[in-house]
């Protein structure tokens, strides 16, 4: 594939409107200069023309990433690194470009931040093997991997196959344009921002080398950005391959192994997890399903607790459809996997945390009174129920709730049920 003479392809007014587009349907915070994605069309607009030109003369100067620390939801924090609106159009110009060159260069078995591929498809692929008999894992765990990649590996990685110098230095700009964090500027001497447009693909260009590796091995691999398992027949292939594996990563790549997350389990070893999905051995099918993690169902519970917190101050309509698009965002990620039987559960609880909110919502025994009324409850019994001291738990466990604000009632008001959502979702 031709790669000299790509820059100009990178900024025809085409392909900056796409990477613009691009960058507005990402949405995402302000980087260091504050400029919000939707003020970049109109900055283009009117600087479009001096900023092709800075690139072309090499004298363009990234801003540096603004540093953002997200928890984690088992603890710690994740370093994010925003870059300004601007610079995510440019590296978004870049990626549109030069993604398709690499991608045909990766592996099958790479499925992260691909196009036409997602987690689901690792998925698969991973009980593909687990039912062929390659029923031990080696799962590998790469310490802060976007922290602590090689820049000069790296770049050289890409001019293997990129022949455009001046899209080389470009993309080596934005690798050293350095963090802003509270206590002032710092050098970035390594790593790939987690959180700009181009991460991704250079992560995988990165790990190619890895799966390049495997497949010279002949091993049996899903790899998905940074998350990595192989599949073997015994323990004792396990272990060779945990050994030799780990000396490569960080002997060749220059990468850091996390030994104490990494380790050899069984697929159905609860402490494994790939991707948010756990798996079981299925008695009557006589193989390995999917099922979503403990650790997922657990963070899925406490989200929707979160939407369903009688503190938060907002109406019913607009509760619900948070509630329902985390509903269909999760359900949609593990519609794989088998989870009727939890899903009914977590039902169960968001209606009745649903009519604790609406209970206390309704605040006074005069409007309790009415809207029992309007839900059908006897005069004399609404007015006995609206000065109850019930609890907002037990209230909304009892008759009072239950054969007003019914399961069906919130069905047509429109709360989605997890479990009949997932009916209609799910392929396996």
């Amino acid at each position: 594939m031709y790669t000299k003479n790509l820059m100009k392809e990178i900024l025809s007014h085409e392909n900056i409107e796409l990477a613009i587009g691009q960058v507005r349907r990402n949405k995402g915070k302000p980087g260091v200069d504050g400029m919000t994605v939707d003020e970049v069309k109109a900055y283009f607009v009117r600087n479009g023309l001096e900023v092709r030109k800075q690139i072309l003369q090499r004298q363009y100067n990234p801003q540096p990433v603004l540093r953002v620390e997200i928890p984690k939801p088992n603890g710690g924090v994740r370093l994010l690194g925003i870059p300004t609106v601007v610079d995510r159009v440019i590296q978004q110009a870049i990626s549109q470009v030069i993604t398709p060159i690499f991608d045909a260069e990766f592996s099958q078995y790479s499925y992260g931040f691909r196009p036409r591929k997602r987690a689901e498809m690792a998925i698969q692929q991973a009980l593909e093997y687990m039912n062929e008999g390659y029923q031990w894992v080696v799962d590998i765990d790469l310490e802060r991997f976007f922290d602590t990649v090689h820049h000069d590996r790296l770049m050289n990685l890409v001019a293997r196959t990129i022949e455009d110098g001046d899209v080389i230095s470009l993309i080596r700009k934005y690798l050293v344009s350095g963090i802003r964090t509270d206590e002032g500027d710092i050098e970035s001497t390594m790593g790939t921002p987690q959180g700009g447009n181009l991460s991704p693909l250079l992560s995988n260009i990165m790990l190619n080398e890895l799966d390049k590796e495997l497949e010279s091995r002949q091993l049996r691999f899903v790899r998905y950005a940074d998350d990595c398992i192989i599949l073997v027949k015994s323990e004792m292939s396990a272990r060779r391959v945990m050994r030799n594996v780990v000396r490569f990563i960080e002997d060749k790549l220059g990468l850091i192994v996390n030994a104490e997350k990494s380790k050899i389990v069984r697929p159905n070893n609860p402490e494994f997890k790939f991707l948010g999905f756990g798996f079981f051995w299925g008695r009557k099918e006589r193989k390995y399903l999917p099922k979503p993690h403990e650790i997922a169902i657990n963070n899925f519970r406490k989200k929707i607790k979160y939407l369903t917190k009688r503190s938060w101050g907002v109406n019913t309509k607009y509760r619900v459809q948070k509630i329902n698009e985390n509903i269909r965002g999760w359900v949609n990620y593990f519609r794989i996997a088998r989870m009727k039987m939890v899903l009914d559960k977590i039902d169960s609880n968001l209606r009745v945390r649903l009519r604790m909110c609406i209970w206390k919502l309704w605040k006074t025994p005069k409007n309790r009174r009415k809207q029992l009324r309007k839900l059908g409850m006897s005069t004399n019994e609404a007015y006995k129920n609206s000065y109850s001291s019930k609890s907002y738990a037990r209230i909304a466990y009892s008759w009072v709730l239950t054969t007003t604000i019914t399961n069906e009632r919130l069905a047509r008001f429109g709360l989605l049920s997890a479990s009949s959502y997932y009916q209609t979702k799910h392929v396996m």
